[in-house]
C-alpha cells in the first residue's frame, strides 16, 4: 500500500507542553516508534503540521525589533526543514536497515482571493490567557480566537491547489524513498499574472494539503495523526460520542471544530470520495491500529452508516 501520513503539530509538541527543541526531539522519536512499522510494510509519505512551532518562531522574532519579523512563508519554509530532519533522523535511527529518506521543502500554490485571507482560523504558536491575549493583539496587531478555555493566534489557511514539486515527490516515492514534503501544509505561494511565483502571510491546513498530496501520488491510505483518540460527535458535551467507522456522506451532517478536527473530516471525506481509498484519524501512537480499523476513526466507502466506539 501506498500511506500518507500526517502529523498533528500537536502530536509533535503536546498541548500545555513548553516549545522546546528537546521535546519535539523526544515526541519525534515516539512518531518514529509508532511510524516504522508501517514504513518497513508499506510505501510511507509523511507530512506534519507546524502549528506551535511557525508560531513560536513569529513570537521569537516580535523580540528583535530592528528589523520586521520574517514573514510566514519563510517561517513555514524554515519549520519543514527542521521538522523533516528531525523526523528523518529519527527514523533512520529506529529503522536501522537500508531505507533511505528525502526531505523535500514543499511550495503549495493557494488563491490570492481565497476567502481565508479576510477569515483568519488557523491557530498557530503557544496559547495565551485572555489578558495575555488581548495586549498581543493590541501590542503586535495580532488576531487571536478561543481554543479551549484559552486563546491562539489565528492567520489565514487558504485551500492548497497545486504542489509545485509533485513530479519530484512522485519521482522519490516511485524509487521506494520515504519522503518527508509538505510540512505544515508548504509554503503557500501565489502566481502572478507573469507566471511567477511568491510566498503570501499564511500558513495552508497540513491536513488538506496531505489530501491533495494523496490524491497526486495515488494512496491507498490517508492517516491523520494528532492527539485526539478519534473523531467525537458532540464534541466536549456529555453527550460525546468516538466514531469507529463511518463513510463520507454520513459525516455531512455533522460540524466539526473550525481549525482542528473540522479540516480533518473533510480532508478524508474528500480524499475517499475522490479515490475510493481510506482516511483513517485518531492518535500517532496507534498508527498501526487505525489503519487495521482497530483504533481511530476510519472513514471509508465500505462502512453503511456510522458506527460508534463502544
Amino acid at each position: 500500500m501506498r500511506i500518507i501520513a500526517a502529523l498533528g503539530g500537536n502530536a509533535l509538541l503536546s498541548r500545555g507542553q513548553p516549545l522546546s527543541a528537546e521535546n519535539q526531539v523526544e515526541n519525534i522519536k515516539q512518531a518514529a516508534k509508532a511510524l516504522a512499522p508501517i514504513a518497513l510494510q508499506h510505501d510511507l509519505v509523511i507530512t506534519h503540521g507546524n502549528g506551535p512551532q511557525v508560531g513560536l518562531l513569529a513570537l521569537q522574532g516580535q523580540a528583535y525589533k530592528q528589523i520586521a519579523t520574517f514573514p510566514l512563508d519563510v517561517l513555514d519554509a524554515e519549520t519543514q526543514g527542521m521538522i523533516g530532519y528531525q523526523i528523518e533522523q529519527a527514523l533512520a535511527n529506529v529503522l536501522s536497515t537500508d531505507k533511505r529518506f528525502a526531505t523535500l521543502l514543499t511550495q503549495i500554490e493557494v488563491d490570492g482571493t481565497d476567502t481565508a485571507f479576510r477569515n483568519p482560523s488557523k491557530p498557530i504558536g503557544p496559547a495565551y490567557t485572555r489578558k495575555e491575549a488581548e495586549r498581543l493583539a493590541d501590542g503586535c496587531g495580532w488576531i487571536l480566537k478561543p481554543d479551549g478555555d484559552l486563546f491562539r493566534r489565528v492567520v489565514p489557511s487558504p485551500l492548497p491547489k497545486r504542489i509545485l514539486e509533485i513530479d519530484i515527490i512522485r519521482l522519490l516515492v516511485d524509487q521506494e524513498v520515504i519522503v518527508i514534503c509538505a510540512g505544515g501544509g508548504g509554503i503557500p505561494v501565489i502566481r502572478r499574472q507573469d507566471g511567477s511565483f511568491h510566498g503570501v502571510e499564511a500558513v495552508i491546513d497540513k491536513d488538506h494539503a496531505s489530501a491533495l498530496l494523496a490524491r497526486e501520488l495515488e494512496a491507498d491510505a490517508l492517516l491523520m495523526l494528532t492527539d485526539v483518540d478519534a473523531v467525537y460527535t458532540n464534541w466536549n458535551t456529555p453527550d460525546a460520542k468516538a466514531i469507529g467507522r463511518t463513510n463520507p456522506g454520513a459525516l455531512a451532517g455533522f460540524e466539526f471544530a473550525e481549525g482542528s478536527m473540522g479540516p480533518k473530516v473533510d480532508a478524508g471525506r474528500n480524499f475517499v470520495e475522490q479515490t475510493g481509498g481510506i482516511a483513517g484519524i485518531g492518535r500517532l501512537q496507534d498508527a498501526v491500529a487505525i489503519l487495521n480499523g482497530e483504533a481511530g476513526t476510519m472513514i471509508t466507502n465500505k462502512a453503511g452508516k456510522i458506527h460508534y466506539r463502544l
